[in-house]
């Protein structure tokens, strides 16, 4: 791991999916001491067949984020990221990044161990803490009354949700985040929310109720990257103010600062839906609901179109979050 001078504005970034990994790399580029957070509410795939193989906190997302601070050459992060695709019962579907964390996890003794060790073998700059070392599994609520467990059976119910909680699969002990995650974010200058699936990837950090309760009371600026798109089975016809209310509401108050907004709009017909069918169309923009929970909003092009999806642009992205906390500075 590089050590950062301790002078950098601090941003801590959390959550989760492959929206964090995109805003890390960028950040990485930019005068500040990172720290990513990141979600261990996963169970599809890979991750969690690893997870119910070996009792240990999915890797994948946790993967994901240290290639994006990694300062490793190409070839050795490709290899780290290199997933088979033969006919093995066992290995077909796995990245080697998956395995070393896993093995990493039983070797010394925890998952926190095992990030703490790798992120210096790969030369990463910031810091990287899994949202909880316990093993957790997300919890939903539908609208229509009916509950379910598992992060991907959530995600693929194709039901309205109406709250996540987290619970611990092991015990009845309450979650918990460590004293490291939560030093990260009380000292803070930022704290960075998303891009990501709002109920799967950026909840579930906050439902452990004393990470939740050092984002409320950190003396730090909250800001919630909006997603571009609407998510099927998660946030089917949500605007932007739809997913903060959301956020504040599962923590109890209105604890989103700022919220960036992408205002470019996307061509017709250039999202190709069979390909990309997790998502729905464009999120809506509405103002008056941002400023009702006391919500800064900052409209912006943060859009990037490729492979015929949208996506936020890193460096743009990066970009805003800097010039935000350069201002704060100022005051």
């Amino acid at each position: 791991m590089i050590n950062d001078l301790n002078d950098r504005p601090r941003i801590v970034v959390i959550g989760g999916g492959t929206g964090l990994p995109v805003i890390l790399k960028s950040l990485k580029e930019k005068n500040v001491d990172i720290t990513a957070i990141v979600t261990v509410a996963d169970d599809g795939g890979s991750s969690g067949k690893i997870r119910n193989y070996m009792d240990v906190v999915p890797p994948g997302d946790i993967r994901n984020v240290l290639v994006s601070l990694s300062e490793l050459p190409k070839l050795e992060l490709d290899l780290f990221q290199y997933r088979f695709n033969n006919g093995d019962e066992f290995l077909s579907g796995h990245s080697i990044g998956n395995l070393i964390i896993a093995a990493l996890s039983e070797m010394k003794d925890g998952v926190d161990n095992a990030v703490e060790l790798i992120s210096k073998m790969m030369k990463v700059r910031g810091h990287v803490y899994p949202s909880s070392s316990q093993n957790l599994q997300l919890c939903a609520e539908f609208d229509d009354g009916t509950k379910m467990t598992g992060e991907y059976e959530i995600t693929y119910a194709d039901k309205n949700i109406k709250r996540v909680w987290i619970e611990n699969v092991e015990d009845n002990e309450q979650p918990k985040t460590n004293q490291k995650v939560i030093d990260a974010i009380m000292n803070a200058d930022q704290i960075v929310l998303g891009p990501g699936s709002l109920f799967t990837s950026i909840l579930p950090n906050l439902m452990i109720k004393n990470l939740g309760d050092a984002v409320i009371n950190s003396p730090a600026e909250v800001v919630y990257i909006c997603n571009i798109m609407t998510q099927k089975g998660e946030t089917d016809h949500f605007t932007d103010a739809d997913h903060v209310q959301v956020l504040n509401h599962h923590l109890g108050c209105n604890f989103i600062d700022i919220a960036l907004v992408n205002n470019t709009v996307i061509p017709d017909n250039y999202i190709d839906k069979l390909k990309w069918n997790e998502i729905s169309k464009q999120v809506f923009h509405n103002e008056a609901g941002l400023k009702r929970q006391h919500c800064r909003v900052i409209q912006d092009n943060f859009l990037k179109l490729s492979d015929h999806c949208a996506f936020h642009n890193g460096k743009l992205v990066s970009d805003k979050l800097v010039e935000l906390i350069n201002k704060k500075g100022l005051e």
